[in-house]
């Protein structure tokens, strides 16, 4: 339900909205966002495995699938860090599972953060905007009883927008509560 509902502000509200304000010839020249990425990383799971399979679970939980584990890519000695130690998981939404996502984070997670007043407004350069979530207790589905550590996570929105000003509106009319 929470799906279809964000689905449909999009296609009703929001491309009409863009579609005035930014004049494009071309419905499929829309901007849309293609996927969200959900992305944990846990460095201290070098020194305690535990933590990893704890944040693997408690991801899956937060997207509604499976996490792949990521492995690091190079050594750094200072960290103790050897390339191919798993050190953290992410999880790509698309479909419905993306606008449920959405959905959720606005209108549930968003609010439940302590003095919130609004994320930050910027975006990569080309049209993506990532938020960083300093505690993933604020997702409904993870049972603060059951933490055994606060997790940061951080959140990206892949669009189709070919500038920021395309990214930020299309954010902004879905509900995205920036700071301004």
């Amino acid at each position: 339900m929470a799906a279809l509902r964000m689905k449909e502000k999009y296609g009703s509200e929001v491309v009409p909205a863009l579609q005035a304000e930014f004049t494009y010839k071309s419905p499929m020249a829309i901007p849309k966002i293609v996927a969200v990425k959900l992305n944990m990383g846990m460095g201290a799971a070098i020194a305690n495995s535990r933590l990893l399979d704890s944040a693997v679970e408690e991801l899956a939980q937060i997207a509604g699938q499976k996490p792949i584990i990521t492995k690091a890519r190079t050594s750094i000695a200072n960290f103790k860090l050897r390339e191919g130690v798993p050190i953290g998981c992410a999880v790509t939404l698309r479909g419905t599972r993306m606008w449920e996502f959405i959905d959720r984070l606005i209108t549930v997670s968003l609010p439940r953060v302590r003095d919130f007043r609004g994320v930050s407004p910027n975006l990569d350069g080309r049209g993506n905007y990532t938020l960083g979530v300093r505690e993933h207790a604020i997702f409904p589905e993870i049972d603060y009883t059951k933490l055994d550590q606060l997790k940061g996570m951080n959140i990206t929105f892949i669009t189709t927008a070919t500038t920021d000003k395309e990214g930020f509106q299309l954010l902004k009319l879905l509900g995205m509560p920036f700071r301004i």
